[in-house]
């Protein structure tokens, strides 16, 4: 990267996604000239650490993002697609986190390690969009297997950790459990049930199909990502008592046949990926391992005997830092360099 440095904002700041892009910003020494932290009118006062400094809190409006380069967005999709207009107007590059923008075709959704190209399309809005977290950890391994031999279908189950709701759905598997082990009564309201103890075949909304909207973001944006429509992908998406890091159970059937061994020595060169594969040892990944770091964790890969071209695989990531703020900081990384 260059020695220029730049103005940013981010957007949602304390939040637990937006404190985790403070600190993969810091972490990773994203070349900042100044940051400015921005949330809703109830936040402002707060103060938010970056590299020993405190910084104020300010609240998000129309005209914050004024001589600034790049804003990372947090902040919910209804703020996102009111207020991030506003940042490309004023020359400052949205990279949002939300759903707001993903599908839409004049805005560039990103994997870094899959398709850091399409970040050039920019342009047309000023606009770049965080996939799903549950989208995001699937493609960083099928990206090599697809371009190497082509993948027809995906089936895949997600178990998701409720930090992926947010901070109130961690506090209330929190609560639960303690209520739980102490033989007391407790509250759901985060979840329409139980989460301690419990799994929820449940993720965002019902829709007219039967599907959740979050089961139909992963097959429409793998879809776009992998810039192929004709992959078939079919999801569940269960939300387990996990506080950090979400498993998924991914079946790949490939045009052409390959080996679980092709399929381990690939992924073993594949950046962004660490094979975790040695299941007679009980090594394989695990969401607390995943937990804290942004590699994407893949195991138990093995040859599904019931077609001629299938794979199956376990795959596991931090849903805060890889699923979100890490990516996010990684988009930012790559707009900087090659393109601001």
């Amino acid at each position: 990267m260059s020695n220029k440095k730049f103005n940013v904002a981010v957007a949602g700041a304390t939040g637990a996604v937006g404190n985790q892009m403070i600190t993969c910003l810091e972490e990773r020494n994203f070349p900042v000239k100044s940051i400015k932290f921005l949330a809703s009118r109830r936040s402002v006062g707060r103060k938010l650490d970056y590299k020993g400094n405190a910084i104020p809190v300010e609240e998000l409006k129309e005209d914050s993002f004024k001589g600034f380069d790049i804003a990372l967005f947090s902040a919910g999709g209804g703020t996102s697609e009111k207020f991030a207009p506003f940042a490309a107007q004023d020359g400052c590059v949205v990279v949002d986190n939300s759903s707001a923008w993903r599908m839409d075709p004049k805005v560039p959704l990103v994997v870094p390690e899959v398709n850091p190209h399409a970040i050039a399309q920019y342009t047309h809005k000023g606009i770049i969009a965080n996939p799903n977290c549950s989208t995001i950890q699937m493609v960083v391994p099928l990206h090599p297997l697809h371009k190497k031999y082509g993948i027809k279908r995906i089936v895949v189950s997600t178990y998701q950790a409720v930090s992926g709701t947010g901070k109130k759905a961690v506090d209330e598997l929190d609560a639960q459990t303690r209520s739980i082990l102490n033989f007391k009564s407790y509250e759901t309201e985060v979840y329409p049930h139980p989460i301690a103890f419990n799994c929820l075949p449940h993720i965002d909304v019902f829709l007219e199909n039967g599907y959740t909207k979050e089961e139909m973001k992963m097959l429409h944006e793998t879809r776009k990502i992998l810039e192929d429509d004709t992959i078939g992908v079919t999801a569940t998406t269960v939300r387990v008592p996990v506080f950090y890091g979400h498993s998924e159970s991914i079946n790949i059937e490939t045009i052409e046949h390959v080996s679980a061994e092709a399929v381990r020595a690939l992924l073993e060169k594949t950046s962004g990926v660490k094979v975790v594969d040695d299941p007679h040892n009980n090594i394989y990944p695990l969401a607390i391992d995943a937990a804290g770091q942004d590699l994407t964790l893949v195991g138990r890969i093995r040859e599904d005997e019931s077609i001629s071209n299938g794979i199956n695989m376990w795959v596991v990531a931090d849903n805060i830092r890889k699923g979100a703020a890490t990516n996010t900081v990684q988009i930012a990384e790559i707009l900087a360099k090659d393109y601001l």
